[in-house]
């Protein structure tokens, strides 16, 4: 029996990989001959460096760079498999986990170390690029990412501006003779699972710039700099971006990024299962087990177990879900190649025993579905020798 194990992270409780470990020790217990191939996966959030790195027997890269606020951090990026397809999280290099407890500032914060990992990686000699942009602490239309690669962005008296999204309103013009000229060879391929513009009532600042703790002033500050910031990278570029759907993620770095390198937008999910080569994985196997901390009507929008479930779909291998815990809407993703789904919590429990027990839950959870598999099995077999 092959069974295929694409698990996301249990988030804050389990990662990708340490899903898959506890899936596969599950499934043993039962299938105890089972093949067993693990694939943990990602939407282009956190842990898609882990997941990518994981599933293609790749490597981790540590690297110092400038923080959100400007100091020097250590990050991390990785190598795929391939040796040729760099991973990047922006989060590890400009992220809001990256910021002291009360030091929220979109006014001020910079993508410039996400920008200097993608120039690592083109230091690599890597010209594919994989950017996962979630979770970001910025709101400077990835200016501090342009930077770091060669950008300059001058006021009126042609001094370069200082970091963050407030002070892209004192920008004047923006030279991009010293761009890297390797980012032209280079294929960037971005996470992103949201459509927002740039600017407006649906944009980076109006919609995100509360979590990275703007106050209503300071939204309407960002978004008319971001506006003006537009306005003159399209003049420099002639690239007209700001409208695009998912030009305002991760504080508009969706659009920088577009701006500056031949980058092109894709729900993560799509990139992570393409780049771990699942298709493929998936068309002998009999049975996906997929997961996720929570799963609920927004799974059905495009997350990663529906990822899976489309994919497996596609060559009418059952799919199988497990959750952390089961929210409202659910089984909306019964209707997208789903074919069960359960939580793997026996019984009422406290948060703080949900994740501290969360490896051994998942181990449990997934003994009792196979368990249940495998009834299902007996019966077919016994259905089988009556009809013959």
């Amino acid at each position: 029996m092959r069974i295929v194990v694409a698990p996301d992270s249990f988030k804050g409780t389990v990662s990708a990989v340490g899903a898959a470990n506890a899936i596969e020790k599950g499934i043993k217990r039962v299938f105890f001959d089972a093949e067993v191939i693990k694939m943990p996966i990602a939407d282009g959030g956190e842990g898609t460096v882990e997941a990518l790195v994981t599933a293609t027997n790749g490597q981790i890269v540590y690297q110092d760079v400038i923080g959100p606020l400007g100091h020097r951090t250590k990050a991390f990026w990785g190598i795929m498999g391939d040796g040729e397809t760099a991973v990047i999280e922006m989060a590890a290099a400009s992220g809001l986990p990256l910021l002291p407890e009360g030091q929220k500032n979109p006014l001020i914060t910079t993508t410039l170390g996400t920008g200097e990992l993608i120039k690592a990686a083109l230091d690599r000699g890597l010209r594919n690029i994989i950017i996962g942009i979630g979770g970001s602490a910025t709101n400077d239309g990835g200016s501090g990412m342009a930077q770091a690669l060669g950008v300059k962005f001058l006021d009126a008296e042609g001094k370069e501006l200082s970091y963050g999204g407030a002070a892209l309103a004192n920008l004047d013009r923006v030279d991009i003779s010293g761009l890297d000229e390797r980012l032209k060879d280079t294929r960037v391929m971005v996470a992103c699972d949201v459509d927002n513009p740039l600017c407006g009532p649906k944009g980076a600042s109006a919609v995100y710039g509360p979590q990275k703790g703007a106050s209503p002033e300071m939204i309407a500050q960002l978004d008319a700099a971001l506006r003006h910031f537009a306005a003159k990278v399209q003049k420099a570029t002639g690239k007209d971006v700001a409208e695009k759907p998912g030009a305002g993620a991760a504080g508009g770095l969706g659009a920088g990024l577009l701006f500056f390198t031949e980058a092109e937008l894709r729900p993560g999910v799509e990139i992570v299962l393409e780049a771990i080569g699942f298709e493929e994985t998936v068309k002998p196997a009999q049975l996906v087990i997929t997961g996720e901390g929570r799963t609920d009507f927004q799974t059905a929008f495009g997350k990663a177990p529906v990822g899976v479930a489309k994919l497996a779909q596609k060559y009418n291998v059952p799919v199988l879900c497990i959750a952390g815990g089961l929210g409202q809407g659910h089984k909306e993703v019964l209707k997208h190649g789903i074919d069960g789904v359960t939580s793997i919590v026996p019984g009422p429990m406290t948060l703080e025993e949900c994740s501290e027990l969360g490896a051994e839950l998942i181990e449990d959870g997934v003994e009792r579905l196979c368990n249940i598999v495998k009834v299902g099995m007996n019966m077919k077999r016994g259905r089988c020798a009556e009809e013959g």
